[in-house]
C-alpha cells in the first residue's frame, strides 16, 4: 500500500492523531512497537498562524518516527492553506486534514466534523490545500453528521477528485461522538466502490491487532488506524507479547521521556491519561486507592515508587 510515494508493508496499522495523547514521546514508543504510521496531535490552523508557542511545539517531529503526518484543522479556507504551508516547512511525510473531530469546541465552531455540515467549504479547503503544497494531502472524516445524513460514499469520491492521496474514515457520525459501536459497513462500501482509487483507512473500535486483522479480512481496507485503545498501551502494535514487568518498564520510560521533554510537573500530567487508562493494572484486586495515589503524584520519584509497588502486586 502506498500514500503518494510512501511505501508501507502489507496490512499497515497506524496510530491515530489525538489531542493530548500523540506527543512525540508516545509516537516514538508506538513506532518502536510496530506502528506503520504515526500522527501528531491535531494542530489548529488559526493558532499556527498566530504563532502560538504551544501549537508550534506540536510541529516537532523526529526522523526516528517516520513516516509521520501532521494533522491540521480549521474552518477558514485561507487559514488552512497558510497553515498547510507552515506545516510543510516542518518536514512531515504528509499533511492530514481533520474533518472528523466531533468535540464541541471544534465541531461546534464549524471545524473538524463540523465541516460535514458544509461540504462545499470542505471540498474548497481540500482542493486549495492540495494545490498549495507539494506533500501528499490526506483527509480524516466520519460517516456523516448524523444517521439521517450518511454521506461518506459520495463524499469519498468528491474528496478523491480534490486530489487527496488517502482517506481515513471513522465509522461513526458526528452525532455519535464516541458512543455506540463503529459501523464499518459503509467503510467497506467506500472501499468496494470501483471509482475509488486512493487507499481507504478504517478507524473505530479497533482494540487489538486481532480486531485489525478482522477489519482487513471483512472490509478490505488498505490500512487500519487505532485511536483510544492505545492509551497506556503503546505495545498494542506489537505481535510479540510483553510480560507485565516489561509493560511497566514501558510506562516508566514514557514518564521519563515526558519529564525530560517538558518538565517534571507537566510531564507527569501528560502521562496520567495513559496511567489511568492502561490495561496493565486491571488484574489487581482492590487497586482503587493505589490508582488514586498514582494519579495524584506530583513528583517523579513518588510516582516511580508507586509503579514499583504495583509491579510487586502483580508478582
Amino acid at each position: 500500500m502506498k500514500i503518494g510515494e510512501i511505501e508501507f508493508g502489507p496490512r499497515p496499522v497506524f496510530l491515530a492523531p489525538m489531542e493530548d495523547v500523540t506527543d512525540i514521546g508516545f509516537r516514538l514508543l508506538c513506532k518502536r512497537f510496530g506502528a506503520a504510521m504515526v500522527y501528531t496531535e491535531f494542530v489548529s490552523a488559526e493558532a499556527l498562524i498566530r504563532d502560538v508557542k504551544s501549537t508550534q511545539q506540536k510541529l516537532t517531529i523526529s526522523d526516528e518516527e517516520r513516516p509521520v503526518g501532521i494533522q491540521i484543522y480549521g474552518r477558514d479556507v485561507e487559514a488552512m492553506v497558510e497553515a498547510a504551508r507552515i506545516v510543510e516547512q516542518a518536514g512531515p511525510d504528509l499533511i492530514d486534514l481533520n474533518f472528523g473531530c466531533p468535540v464541541k469546541k471544534v465541531a461546534g465552531k464549524g471545524a473538524g466534523a463540523g465541516m460535514l455540515q458544509n461540504i462545499p467549504k470542505m471540498l474548497e479547503i481540500t482542493r486549495k490545500v492540495v494545490d498549495a503544497v507539494k506533500l501528499p494531502v490526506t483527509v480524516k472524516t466520519r460517516l456523516g453528521w448524523n444517521h439521517e445524513q450518511l454521506i461518506i460514499t459520495e463524499l469519498a469520491e468528491q474528496l478523491q477528485d480534490c486530489g487527496i492521496k488517502a482517506l481515513t474514515i471513522h465509522g461513526r457520525t458526528r452525532a455519535q461522538m464516541y458512543t455506540g459501536e463503529a459501523d464499518w459497513t459503509l467503510i467497506g462500501e467506500v472501499k468496494r466502490n470501483p471509482r475509488i482509487q486512493i487507499p481507504i483507512i478504517g478507524n473505530g473500535d479497533i482494540k487489538s491487532l486481532d480486531d485489525a486483522d478482522r477489519a482487513f479480512d471483512t472490509y478490505g481496507v488498505d490500512a487500519v488506524m487505532i485511536g483510544r485503545a492505545t492509551f497506556g498501551c503503546p505495545w498494542i502494535f506489537s505481535r510479540e507479547p510483553l510480560s507485565l514487568d516489561e509493560k511497566i518498564d514501558v510506562l516508566e520510560e514514557q514518564l521519563r521521556i515526558n519529564i525530560e521533554r517538558i518538565d517534571e510537573y507537566r510531564g507527569i500530567l501528560h502521562t496520567r491519561r495513559h496511567l489511568a487508562a492502561t490495561p496493565v493494572f486491571k488484574a489487581i484486586p482492590n487497586f482503587r486507592q493505589t490508582r488514586i495515589a498514582m494519579l495524584r503524584a506530583e513528583k517523579e520519584d513518588e510516582l516511580l515508587s508507586i509503579l514499583e509497588q504495583t509491579r510487586q502486586m502483580l508478582r
